[in-house]
């Protein structure tokens, strides 16, 4: 099933890697490519040819890849996260030198924010002419050097094997993220001689595996120490695979659990000791809980400033275990009482077998005043939303009723902005990697092709994408893309007629001065464009709703279609914003519940 095949991503190194040597067949570089690819078991990838990868895109007609003609290259590195994001599975992306490549770094560094799995590789010039200024050359390599975890340029055809079967594991495992292979047009056309596996050379490169037995140790006793514990869960808890032991874990402590954005469905919304989402447009709950939390146990989270606010105001009077496989997080926002490097699922087995005897030893907490003032917190500071006084459709009820109509097994891809946190906040989501979004670097244009790519590794589950007007247009040309492939995403553009998250901004900071930031698409203007006609234009089909009573039926209608991408425009109102909210820079104690109002926290709570 689609569902099961999210949760199996394949083995880091490659299928193929622990082979037997074969015998050497002659064959050019760039066939070698190709066949180095399908001995990784790699499926699918995303890209675009041009000039120095031409000689690439010819053995990829004989060849078993499934290849993706995208209509920009930046959908083929966001197409590769989304596939990458929805199966654990490394995503790849090919494009070509100079422009090509280039467009390929907005994904790549997306990619490096969320610690996503993907795989580029570009053409180059001649070995010869790199240094020239050669038509369509580019420093790939320098450029992508920031934006990518690793990359490498290969010049000589024999070493392409060994470079891309290194770059594969590379993004695989350890913390996951981009790497770029650049290739010479040259190395591509010369012959070499294949053998696989090849023999992989990464000295320095390791990967942390099991947790310290005495910082285990000392996790538990902090956590038998604690009267205010949370649970600080990270999108580490997704690329590791640790929900069953998040679960364990969470029912053994018996504390709060928050979840980031890049971590929604680590741990069931419908668990009673979720309290969802902390951060800039957290739930009241989930902030308050961390900043009267005396224990924070991290667990692959990095402290981000959309979470911790004013970072010297965050959780001022908790102690820090943090987990992390990535040795460079621990103490960079937050100093570590109880630093723990390693696997995280690794490391919360090793807490689940530890706190029995620590709770024998020291004794189990009682949290029970813990979660009476939580729990008030829950009941006077839900989530919710109010009608809208323009008569428009309020843009949470479209997302809230998405929700409601489909399965735990859907995923739900976003675009950046308001929608996005809208869908965060009223969409409950109960499985890990349902809910797909640009979070780190916050890429406007990333759902279109990051739900393509999503519906290409699970072509039998439903892809629903929630995209606001302005992301929209920026990547909208991959609609072509999913006609000719029959790739059935769903879209609903939440259609304020503006760039939403900064108009809120401009509402609360600005003082209501509007700049640049209406998109003249909503209703009583005419419509630029169309949404609707633009659909019927690539062979999608079109619907609008500007009514709530039709919201289901249109959803019902849209789930219905499963030969081509559906479009339904959901008129909404652009005075919507986005509660609760903690303006950036200020302390999480300064959330507001609704425009002016912030909670009193008890500073005996």
């Amino acid at each position: 099933m689609a569902n099961d095949h999210r949760k199996t991503p394949k083995p880091p190194s490659g299928s193929g890697l622990r082979a037997a040597p074969s015998a050497p067949v002659r064959m050019t570089g760039a066939q070698a490519i190709v066949l180095t690819l399908e001995k990784l078991g790699v499926t699918d990838l995303f890209g675009m040819p041009g000039g120095t990868i031409l000689p690439t895109y010819d053995p990829l007609m004989s060849g078993s890849l499934n290849h993706i003609l995208v209509r920009h290259e930046q959908g083929a590195a966001h197409a590769a996260e989304g596939y990458a994001k929805s199966t654990g599975k490394v995503g790849v992306c090919m494009a070509t030198s100079g422009p090509g490549a280039i467009n390929l770094l907005t994904g790549l560094m997306d990619s490096l924010m969320d610690s996503v799995p993907v795989l580029a590789i570009t053409g180059q010039v001649g070995t010869k002419s790199i240094g020239t200024d050669a038509f369509q050359e580019a420093d790939v390599l320098g450029a992508s050097m920031p934006l990518t975890k690793h990359n490498f340029l290969v010049t000589q055809a024999e070493d392409i094997p060994a470079r891309i079967a290194e770059a594969y594991h590379i993004a695989s495992t350890g913390r996951p993220g981009p790497v770029l292979v650049d290739i010479s047009k040259s190395a591509q056309e010369a012959e070499m001689d294949f053998s696989w596996p090849p023999t992989l050379d990464l000295p320095g490169y390791k990967i942390p595996g099991r947790p310290h037995p005495r910082q285990i140790k000392q996790a538990a006793q902090a956590i038998t120490a604690s009267q205010q514990p949370v649970l600080y869960v990270g999108g580490g808890a997704i690329t590791s695979q640790s929900e069953k032991e998040l679960l364990v874990l969470a029912e053994l402590t018996g504390a709060p659990v928050v979840t980031t954005l890049t971590a929604l469905g680590a741990f069931p919304a419908s668990h009673k000791q979720n309290l969802g989402m902390p951060g800039m447009h957290g739930t009241v709950p989930a902030v308050g809980a961390l900043q009267r939390a005396d224990l924070l146990i991290t667990l692959g989270a990095r402290f981000d400033d959309r979470v911790t606010g004013k970072i010297a105001d965050f959780a001022p009077g908790a102690k820090v275990i943090h987990v992390d496989i990535d040795a460079a997080e621990i103490s960079k926002n937050r100093v570590a009482d109880v630093p723990i490097v390693g696997d995280l699922t690794q490391a919360i087995k090793a807490m689940n077998e530890a706190l029995p005897a620590a709770y024998e030893h020291y004794g189990k907490p009682d949290l029970s005043d813990w979660w009476t003032w939580l729990d008030r917190l829950q009941a006077e500071y839900p989530l919710g939303w109010d009608s809208m006084e323009d008569g428009l459709m309020a843009p949470q009820e479209v997302i809230e009723a998405l929700g409601r109509t489909n399965s735990d097994d859907t995923i739900f891809v976003t675009g950046v902005g308001q929608h996005q946190m809208w869908a965060a906040q009223f969409i409950k989501y109960e499985k890990p990697r349902t809910y797909l979004s640009s979070c780190g670097l916050g890429t406007m244009g990333f759902g279109v092709p990051a739900a393509m790519g999503a519906q290409v590794a699970n072509p039998n589950t439903p892809v629903w994408l929630i995209d606001g007007d302005g992301c929209f247009q920026m990547t909208n040309q991959e609609l072509a893309t999913c006609v000719v492939n029959k790739i059935p995403i769903k879209i609903a553009i939440i259609n304020n007629s503006s760039l939403g998250m900064v108009r809120q901004w401009q509402t609360l900071f600005y003082g209501q001065r509007y700049s640049n930031t209406d998109l003249f698409t909503g209703a009583g203007t005419q419509r630029i464009p169309d949404f609707v006609k633009m659909a019927e234009a690539y062979g999608c089909k079109g619907i609008r709703v500007e009514k709530s009573e039709d919201i289901e039926a249109a959803i019902r209608e849209a789930n219905e279609v499963t030969d081509r991408p559906v479009i339904i425009d959901f008129v909404v109102s652009p005075d919507a914003m986005v509660w609760p909210m903690v303006a950036a820079g200020t302390s999480n104690d300064q959330i507001m519940y609704a425009r002016g109002l912030a909670p009193e926290w008890e500073k005996d709570a």
